[in-house]
């Protein structure tokens, strides 16, 4: 009854927790690709570049799936955007489950790929609108943090379908499980309506991204977004596959080292909404990629110990996921509310496509070298893209323009 009433006085905290809900949901569902990945290519006698492509096919068509959404979000309310965007990523992951050939589960992953792009950008547009100018960063901050929570389910629920099912079964169950992101929308549809700000268009804005007033703004942030997640996808999407395959690690065990950089992810997100609202949006995003860019080859190339991973991987989850925070906040403000949702499911997700070619690069490059120096390779350069996006484009921090 306590906390009924203290969610009716917090207006924010419904859409809160559906924003964090279905952000961790996603990170469930892409995680699940994420640990079947070596069972999948031994399963259709995949190789490296296969797998990457699979990543590639998700997240490039979650980049047309953002974009829609976003959209949709301005077109027909953020609650109704964010439910359709839910239903669809589940309903395509259990699907994954049931391919009988590499072809079949690269059009159910690319399918899902539309709803796994629409759930971020309509979320934290509904949250930023509830948010109160001075607590937007750590507000976004704790939605950003339901991704660690998100990946440390498919991480236990990984330890314990590898240690109890054969390899053939075990990436199937997985994708089984990700149907669970559908009772989602069910909190949703009770709980979360749009805020008072919002008022619907008539007709979609998209054009309007690209006018002399915003279209410098729009390209900037289209590369900030790029270089952030090509970093984190260079890294995360090979990650299992690099302990297993090239550090040796039994697969049971890597997820054993990834809970704790599931735990300096999870600082990362919460702390780095703190730092957002204290020093800004840019200079968050340029400490975040610099020290990202440090950690990759620390963790990758110069780790030799197994004991070092302990140390060296919450460092790493940390600042290569603690850098997200800062968008949801970021791009709201960056825009006007005409156009914040399509502006928002644009940038963030046209970044999340290009980045969507990380992880097949890698697969391509590790045919001439280790999986480790391809990584290395990638996410040193995204970061570097980071940085001089956030060296152009405008602070936003204490504009806060009618969000």
């Amino acid at each position: 009854m306590a906390s009924s009433r203290a969610l009716a006085a917090n207006p924010t905290a419904n859409p809160l927790i559906a924003a964090a809900l279905g952000w961790g949901l996603d990170a469930f569902d892409f995680y699940l690709y994420v640990y079947a990945l070596p069972a999948i290519l031994v399963t259709f006698n995949a190789g490296n570049t296969a797998g990457g492509l699979l990543a590639t096919y998700t997240l490039v068509a979650s980049a047309i799936g953002g974009v829609a959404m976003g959209m949709f979000a301005d077109r027909i309310g953020r609650a109704r955007a964010l439910m359709i965007s839910i239903a669809w990523y589940a309903i395509f992951t259990f699907l994954s489950g049931v391919a009988q050939s590499y072809a079949q589960l690269a059009a159910f992953r690319a399918l899902e790929g539309l709803g796994f792009g629409g759930e971020w950008a309509v979320g934290a547009v509904l949250v930023a609108e509830w948010s109160a100018n001075a607590t937007r960063g750590r507000n976004l901050g704790f939605v950003q943090s339901a991704w660690a929570a998100g990946w440390l389910a498919a991480n236990i629920l990984f330890q314990i379908v590898a240690a109890t099912l054969p390899v053939h079964l075990a990436w199937r169950v997985l994708f089984f499980a990700g149907i669970l992101p559908a009772f989602a929308v069910l909190y949703i549809r009770r709980h979360v309506s749009d805020a008072p700000l919002f008022k619907p268009r008539d007709r979609f804005a998209f054009h309007e991204l690209f006018t002399p007033g915003l279209w410098k703004k729009t390209a900037l942030a289209s590369l900030l977004a790029a270089g952030a997640q090509s970093g984190y996808y260079a890294v995360f999407t090979w990650l299992p596959t690099y302990l297993h395959t090239q550090r040796h690690l039994p697969a049971v065990g890597t997820g054993t080292f990834l809970y704790f950089v599931i735990a300096g992810a999870f600082a990362g997100y919460v702390g780095s909404g703190y730092v957002n609202d204290a020093i800004g949006r840019r200079k968050t995003f340029a400490l975040f990629a610099v020290c990202s860019a440090i950690l990759v080859p620390v963790y990758l190339r110069l780790v030799t110990a197994d004991w070092e991973l302990y140390v060296a991987g919450p460092l790493l989850g940390f600042f290569s996921s603690g850098i997200f925070s800062g968008f949801g906040a970021f791009l709201s403000e960056l825009f006007p509310g005409t156009v914040r949702g399509t502006a928002q499911g644009f940038c963030y997700n046209i970044g999340r496509g290009v980045a969507g070619f990380a992880p097949a690069l890698i697969g391509a490059l590790s045919v001439h070298g280790s999986i480790g120096a391809a990584m290395t390779a990638v996410a040193v350069c995204a970061y570097g893209v980071v940085l001089l996006a956030a060296a152009v484009l405008p602070e936003t921090r204490e504009l806060q323009q009618a969000v």
